[in-house]
């Protein structure tokens, strides 16, 4: 189902249950589509929607250790609110083994033979991953295969 659709789905079910977390969440997450949108000047394509919603889901997490750090529990309790929300609009994530396996691929197809070449192995590599698996996990796995 196309995204946009789900979303204005949600945004009435949200809005219609009085759930506020929930309501602002898929507000937020359908007006930064729209901004990157209108940033492109065209309709996103599925890595690109990817994209923005992990971003996202990285800014909850760098948000919620930041306030843990301040002692700022209800403000962490928000945002683990509005994460839980945004991974539900991601696709199932990869195995461990899966990843481990694309990344082999990868270093082979692009002739990497150590850690220098990180740069050029995750440029081929993070389209293919984006939205399925951590971007800071996959980075340190390469860079651990690139090491051995």
């Amino acid at each position: 189902m196309d995204i946009k659709i789900k979303l204005g789905e949600e945004m009435v079910k949200a809005a219609k249950a009085k759930d506020k977390i929930r309501l602002s969440a898929v507000r937020m997450l359908k007006t930064a589509l729209h901004n990157k949108e209108i940033d492109l000047i065209r309709p996103l394509n599925e890595s690109e929607v990817l994209q923005v919603l992990s971003s996202m889901i990285k800014q909850r997490k760098d948000s919620i250790e930041q306030f843990a750090k301040g002692g700022r529990t209800d403000l962490v309790e928000k945002e683990e609110a509005e994460l839980k929300v945004l991974q539900e609009f991601m696709p199932a994530q990869m195995s461990e083994d899966e990843v481990d396996e694309i990344i082999k691929k990868t270093i082979e197809e692009a002739g990497a033979v150590s850690v220098k070449d990180m740069g050029k192995v995750m440029k081929v590599l993070m389209p293919k991953l984006t939205g399925v698996a951590d971007g800071k996990a996959v980075g340190e796995k390469v860079k651990a295969f690139l090491s051995q």
